[in-house]
This record gives C-alpha cells, sequence and structure tokens, in this order.
C-alpha cells in the first residue's frame, strides 16, 4: 500500500515525552498534536474554529532527541509524516481505533513567533572514498565499463524526435562540468609546441595556471565533441 504523507500545522497539546517500544527497545518522542481549522462566520463577523484532528505524533532516532530538546507544551508546529490507524482491544473488549502520525520533519510556525536554530555537530565525519573499488561498483554489485550497446533498432531518427533550438533564445554550448577535487588534484596537461600532450608536474607554479586552464577547456571540449 501507499503511505499517506501529510503536513499538518497546529498547537502540540502534550509535553513531549520519551517512551521506549516493548519488543525492540527503541527510543522514541510521543506528544499529542491538534489542528484546528479557522473559518470566517459571517452571522457574527468573526472568525471561529472550524473542525479539529487530534493525532498522536511519534518522532524516531535523532528527530525524537531535537524534538524534546526544542518542543514544548502550546508551541505552533508544522508537522510532515507518514500518518496511519491503529485498531486495539482494551481489557474490556473494547474496540478502539486511534490515528497517529510518524513525523519526517517538524518545525516552528514561523506565522506565529520567531526561533532561533541551532545546527547539532557531528558525531563522526562522514567521507566519500574514491578508490578503484567504489568506482567499479554500482548498487553494491561489481561493473565493468562496457562499449555502447549502440541505439535502440527501433528508435526513430533524431530529425523525427527533436526540433532543431532557436538558437537566439537558447544556448545550446557545451557546460563544463562542477569542480571535481579528486580531478583538480590530479596532474595538469600541457601542449608543447609539438603537439604532443605532456603531464605538468610543476603544480606549485602558478605561473602557468591560466594557460592550463585553457588548456583543460580545450581537451573538455575535445572530449565533448567526440562523444558528442
Amino acid at each position: 500500500m501507499f503511505d499517506t504523507a501529510v503536513t499538518l500545522i497546529g498547537n502540540v497539546m502534550t509535553a513531549p515525552e520519551w517512551r521506549r517500544t516493548s519488543q525492540t527497545g527503541t527510543y522514541v518522542v510521543t506528544f499529542r498534536f491538534a489542528s484546528t481549522s479557522r473559518r470566517y462566520d459571517r452571522a457574527t463577523s468573526r472568525w471561529v474554529d472550524g473542525d479539529s484532528l487530534r493525532i498522536k505524533v511519534a518522532c524516531w532516532r535523532k528527530l525524537g532527541e531535537n524534538v524534546f530538546e526544542s518542543v514544548q507544551l502550546g508551541d505552533p508546529l508544522v508537522i510532515h509524516g507518514r500518518m496511519y490507524s491503529r485498531d486495539w482491544t482494551d481489557a474490556e473488549e473494547r474496540r478502539h481505533t486511534s490515528y497517529e502520525l510518524d513525523a519526517v520533519a517538524v518545525g516552528h510556525d514561523m506565522s506565529r513567533g520567531v526561533a532561533k536554530f541551532a545546527r547539532r555537530r557531528a558525531v563522526g565525519a562522514t567521507d566519500a572514498i574514491n578508490d578503484p573499488a567504489t568506482e567499479g561498483s554500482v548498487g553494491g554489485e561489481a561493473a565493468e565499463a562496457v562499449e555502447s550497446p549502440g541505439r535502440p533498432a527501433d528508435l526513430p531518427p533524431d530529425d523525427e524526435l527533436f526540433t532543431d533550438f532557436d538558437h537566439d533564445r537558447f544556448d545550446t554550448s557545451p557546460v563544463p562540468p562542477p569542480a571535481d577535487p579528486i580531478f583538480d588534484a590530479r596532474p595538469r596537461r600541457s601542449r608543447s609546441g609539438d603537439g604532443i600532450t605532456h603531464d605538468d608536474d610543476t603544480g606549485d607554479d602558478d605561473t602557468g595556471d591560466e594557460d592550463d586552464a585553457e588548456d583543460a577547456d580545450d581537451v573538455l571540449a575535445e572530449e565533448m565533441s567526440v562523444a558528442a
């Protein structure tokens, strides 16, 4: 089944409290939340409360930690999450239905007041490791580079799929890729008068940076033209 994602705007009815599940021992912060609509009463010429939704909100893991430190009784909040119903039977064998919201994001309603935000420091630094092992895998499986299988036989020609761009309105020139620290750290290539490309190991010398940048642009343009 599909999840029912909702965004609620309302107020905290009960102070957030820590709870722990009986089966997995997972800690979670819960509180009651009320979302009440407002409508204009023409008979009295004033705004009055309309229908109301009262629901239990569950905040798991780090979201629960932050909510417990930030939210208090009566706070106006905007909550986004997955809403579902839960059927249960009490001690007297009477059936009940309750509605709960697994929160994904919780924030104060800035239309009702002001708040300050403090970013939490990460417990441990994370980094993307670039090595042959990670470069050669996709989705956790080993993968190797292969030649293009070619254009599908049932695909119509490009002139039947696309029309020419209006060059007065659109710029179709190739866009260089964003800066890549791994790529930038590689030895730069420069061209000598004989037309041969050489590796430039003088990375500490800034005198040739502009020429190297131009050469890199030329190489990029050639590679993109070949790919096209």
